[in-house]
């Protein structure tokens, strides 16, 4: 019972660790984190499968139990245990050249190298003694070939890889020759070559590369990632420059207004501080609404809005049109143009007059604002943020916006949305009862 007890408890311990160890070293990992650590093992235990199922197995079994055979089958067999672990020392560095992350010198790769000769040359020593069979000398080739191979053609390009294993090819061809093959063991052994050289350059160019493309997927979700951050900040940033400019714009007036009002000891100086605190007021509540990101303009409120606002400002405004029967989108990106267009006429120019149209024609809501008193334009001047915010509202419903000088001294604003079908014929029914 005690010994049932402490093997129970041995594996209950075996099965924590494992469970620490995939926490710590497997589920914080990422996917393509998790498919390279899973390749590098699969690389780790290719070599050693074909150094025991090709080079130790047939060999001690095959081996001519005589001095020399014996001494020159023991160094084989420590050079193929050397070579697996110099392979397994310099794949995570060659699988790094490869994928561009660090560079691997090429004084890394001799111990590996000399062992992989040592492991060439010692199959034919031991044929040429009589110590193994050919086919034995073979598979002995085939595992130094499969072993120093998957990690050699992630270092050079498969072409130099090629054309070196040929060269290869025809030295052991023809060392199988000196040490008295026959033609047959000679084909065979040229057969073998090309058989390793093909696998080798299959597992390590194959998985080197599907590691690439999962690796480049995986940078273009982080951009991606970090592409939608920054089009939230220009939304952000968009539309609090849309909610705060023309807010400010007539605090600023109305403050203005209060202070002369005040100075010649007139009582509506209170009204109108009264009006920035609502103002004030307001500007926070669409702040607090741009912040959680479902403010949408308001067609005529905006409309109704624009017209207080440059009244009390001394310009006078006149709006025709109905936005009865538009969509909701369509009001909300016209009612933005309507609040940037308004803080425009307040900031830019002296205007004395602003007029503002709606009217749909030809499937297309068009708005039109135009003001007199506008500033000559100079070659300093430059684009404001807030009509460039505004073509990409209006682009997301295929929408337009067109801003410039309307003759002497007048400046034109005019913004296009087209209209779905249904909300066409909505729009043109609204508007012949309006008429």
């Amino acid at each position: 019972m005690g010994a049932t007890a402490l093997t129970a408890q041995g594996r209950t311990g075996v099965f924590d660790g494992i469970r620490r160890w995939q926490r710590r070293h497997w589920r914080e990992r990422s996917k393509a984190e998790r498919v390279e650590l899973q390749s590098v093992i699969m690389w780790y235990a290719t070599v050693w499968v074909f150094t025991l199922l090709w080079l130790l197995l047939p060999l001690t079994s095959e081996v001519r139990h005589r001095r020399l055979p014996l001494a020159l089958g023991g160094l084989l067999l420590v050079v193929g245990v050397l070579q697996g672990v110099a392979v397994n020392l310099l794949t995570r560095p060659a699988l790094d050249h490869y994928l561009g992350r660090a560079t691997l010198p090429v004084r890394a790769l001799w111990p590996a190298v000399g062992l992989f000769g040592l492991g060439l040359v010692l199959p034919l020593a031991l044929t040429a003694v009589g110590g193994i069979a050919p086919w034995t000398a073979r598979m002995a080739l085939g595992a130094a070939l499969l072993s120093f191979g998957p990690l050699y053609g992630l270092v050079v390009p498969v072409p130099v890889a090629l054309r070196r294993s040929a060269v290869l090819a025809v030295v052991l061809m023809a060392g199988v020759v000196l040490v008295g093959g026959r033609t047959a063991d000679t084909l065979m052994t040229g057969m073998m070559i090309a058989f390793a050289t093909g696998v080798s350059l299959l597992i390590s160019r194959c998985g080197a590369w599907t590691l690439g493309v999962l690796w480049e997927a995986e940078r273009a979700r982080e951009v991606e990632a970090r592409l939608a951050v920054a089009e939230e900040r220009l939304r952000f940033g968009r539309d609090l420059h849309d909610v705060m400019g023309r807010n400010l714009a007539v605090i600023a007036l109305k403050a203005e207004l209060a202070v002369q009002l005040g100075r010649r000891g007139r009582p509506e100086a209170v009204e109108q501080m009264i009006e920035v605190q609502r103002l004030a007021q307001e500007a926070q509540r669409e702040v607090r609404e741009v912040v959680r990101g479902c403010r949408e303009a308001d067609l005529a409120a905006e409309l109704a809005g624009a017209r207080s606002v440059l009244a009390a400002a001394g310009i006078d405004c006149t709006v025709t049109g109905s936005h009865a029967g538009l969509p909701a989108p369509v009001q909300s990106a016209l009612g933005w143009v309507v609040r940037e267009a308004t803080t425009n006429v307040l900031r830019h120019g002296d205007a004395r007059q602003c007029t503002v149209s709606l009217r749909v024609a030809d499937g297309r809501a068009k708005l039109c604002v135009e003001n007199d008193g506008a500033r000559e334009a100079s070659g300093g001047d430059r684009p404001g943020s807030g009509l460039a915010g505004l073509r990409e509202r209006l682009s997301k419903l295929d929408g337009t916006l067109r801003a410039g000088p309307a003759g002497r001294g007048r400046f034109r604003l005019t913004a296009e949305v087209p209209l779905p079908p249904a909300a066409k014929s909505a729009a043109r029914a609204m508007s012949e009862v309006t008429a």
